[in-house]
């Protein structure tokens, strides 16, 4: 087991300019906004396959982090991630996704549960073999064709309007992550998705 810390954050998305703001990236887009904040430049870290930013915040060691693996692949990443930093409460551990059942720009707090059909997610749970791990779901809404269009939706790039809604998610997708640093799981989910 590595150097613990006091969370772990990590932000899903597709590695490569090709996938860089789309939907299906909006975990990582929300992680770097928080690694920014905190002047917590990214450092690639090969050996746990991410892009990696440490800082203080309250005395408290926040680790965020966004995986140079496919969105599929996540769990190899997670996982190791998880062993680095020692943890073993999963509340401490935030994943960042995008999340279709949710309407644009909606941003919910959970701890656990299931797996809405979202292959990181998956991936992370077959790798740590739980799912209670804590999350930061922010919405990309439905597809206009249907859900057979799922993949292209979540994959494709964003008209400027729909952007910026989704720039203001990811914003409070990180201001909820500070919250459950701050307040705990149960009240951040109780303020955040209250506000919704």
């Amino acid at each position: 087991m590595g150097s613990p810390c006091d969370l772990l954050v990590v932000g899903l998305g597709n590695p490569g300019d090709r996938y860089e703001h789309t939907r299906h990236n909006v975990g990582a887009d929300a992680a770097a906004i928080l690694a920014k904040r905190h002047d917590g430049a990214m450092s690639l870290e090969k050996q746990l396959k991410a892009r990696v930013s440490e800082f203080r915040l309250d005395g408290r060691r926040v680790v965020v982090a966004v995986p140079t693996t496919w969105m599929n692949e996540s769990g190899q990443c997670v996982s190791a991630l998880v062993r680095r930093y020692g943890i073993e409460d999963w509340s401490a551990l935030v994943i960042l996704h995008d999340e279709l059942d949710l309407p644009e720009a909606r941003v919910k707090v959970k701890q656990g549960g299931g797996l809405a059909g979202h292959n990181g997610l998956r991936s992370i749970t077959a790798h740590l073999h739980t799912q209670d791990y804590s999350r930061v779901r922010i919405g990309v809404g439905k597809p206009p064709g249907g859900p057979d269009q799922g993949a292209d939706w979540v994959l494709s790039k964003v008209p400027k309007a729909q952007r910026e809604l989704l720039d203001a998610a990811c914003e409070k997708a990180a201001d909820a992550t500070v919250m459950i640093l701050d307040q705990g799981i149960d009240a951040a989910m109780q303020q955040v998705n209250a506000s919704n």
